[in-house]
């Protein structure tokens, strides 16, 4: 009998020698007849001390009941596949890939004959991955927790309502994604009223600190009584000097309203018109005199802002492209006409009632969600 197995093994042995897997086979009592020099290289052995021994010997107590779980499904299958380790003689553990199937031999016993893979490239590449996964969820959390912190910071540039010495002020701001590039301010003074709306190029984390930045000149020139034609001329200046690049631009409205004497001052570049509206009467648009600011440096001419009078129950509307620049489903743009119509028809409104209604019917013209941030401030003389 030991003849026909010997013959048996002599026939697979010089096959089994050429594969890039270590290859073993056991017999019937589970017992290793052959083992290739690949899988003796796996695991760091010489033949003699593989030879006759058990699978089972090579393993720690703690992983027996596994490996036998695997012994028993390809004795119950014909064949197993899974991934495990080849323990070596240093104390090595080496990943593999298993296929074991059984056989039948020429003296009619069966063998099982068990190829190993070498994965230990595949594993080291699966823990690399799995670091840089982790690393990136951790930098991901980082830049959520930034971003929320961003986002706060966002919203403490957007313009706020109040009531100011017979003036109502109402104020909307939206960016189109968490924090955006639009900022406003609303502030009251002794004898005036600033209200300042900016639209910085752009979306995201640059337009957002680049419209930090140009606020807090924006609140410095106003606290040094600054009139608005110095004011653009001063942020155009900031810009160009610091902050200028291709493709970085922004656009500012400005008024400026004196109780004392019912009289407003506006100053626009680049911006879309403001909308005055008066009972009985036509919109009558308020149209920026100067380029859009932060690419040049002449771009504030010398007459740069406008005067008008104001009389009680008149309405004055800035905003932000975000709303004229709205396309319904057929890519029609809203534009200044179409907006100025819907305030017209809102006007009659209570003013908290007349800013939603313009929002709401610009929604409702829009197809999808807004594409540019939103700022609206309204004002009315009372």
């Amino acid at each position: 009998m030991a003849s026909t197995q010997n013959q048996w093994l002599d026939q697979v042995e010089r096959v089994l020698e050429t594969l890039n897997q270590g290859v073993i086979i056991s017999n019937d009592e589970r017992r290793i007849v052959f083992a290739n020099s690949m899988f003796l290289e796996m695991i760091k052995r010489p033949a003699e001390d593989v030879s006759g021994r058990l699978v089972t010997d090579f393993y720690p107590p703690e992983e027996i009941n596994r490996l036998q779980e695997f012994i028993t499904r390809r004795e119950e299958q014909g064949r197993a596949r899974y991934e495990f380790y080849i323990p070596q003689a240093d104390g090595g553990r080496l990943p593999v890939a298993v296929t074991s199937r059984l056989v039948s031999g020429d003296d009619g016993r069966a063998y099982g004959i068990v190829t190993a893979t070498d994965i230990s490239d595949q594993k080291w590449v699966q823990m690399e991955l799995s670091r840089a996964n982790s690393l990136l969820l951790e930098r991901q959390h980082q830049m959520e927790q930034e971003l929320q912190l961003a986002e706060r910071v966002q919203q403490s540039l957007a313009p706020k309502g109040l009531s100011w010495s017979g003036v109502s002020v109402e104020a909307h701001y939206q960016p189109a994604s968490s924090i955006g590039g639009d900022y406003g301010l609303v502030i009251p003074g002794d004898d005036r009223l600033d209200v300042v709306v900016c639209d910085v190029s752009g979306h995201g984390i640059s337009s957002a600190l680049i419209a930090n930045r140009i606020y807090s000149e924006t609140m410095a020139q106003i606290e040094r009584g600054a009139d608005l034609g110095s004011m653009l001329r001063h942020l155009n200046h900031f810009a160009v000097q610091n902050l200028a690049t291709s493709n970085f631009f922004f656009t500012l409205a400005a008024v400026r309203f004196y109780q004392s004497r019912g009289c407003l001052q506006f100053a626009g570049a680049g911006h879309p018109p403001a909308i005055v509206i008066r009972r009985g009467k036509s919109p009558l648009l308020l149209e920026s005199t100067s380029m859009i600011l932060g690419l040049f440096e002449n771009a504030v001419g010398a007459e740069s802002s406008v005067e008008t009078d104001l009389q009680t129950g008149d309405r004055v509307v800035i905003y932000t492209d975000g709303l004229s620049e709205s396309f319904n489903s057929e890519r029609e743009m809203l534009g200044v006409d179409g907006l100025q119509e819907i305030v017209a028809e809102a006007s009659t409104l209570p003013l908290a009632e007349m800013k939603n209604q313009i929002l709401n019917q610009v929604a409702a013209w829009r197809h999808g969600h807004a594409q540019d941030d939103v700022s609206l401030v309204l004002l009315e003389i009372s």
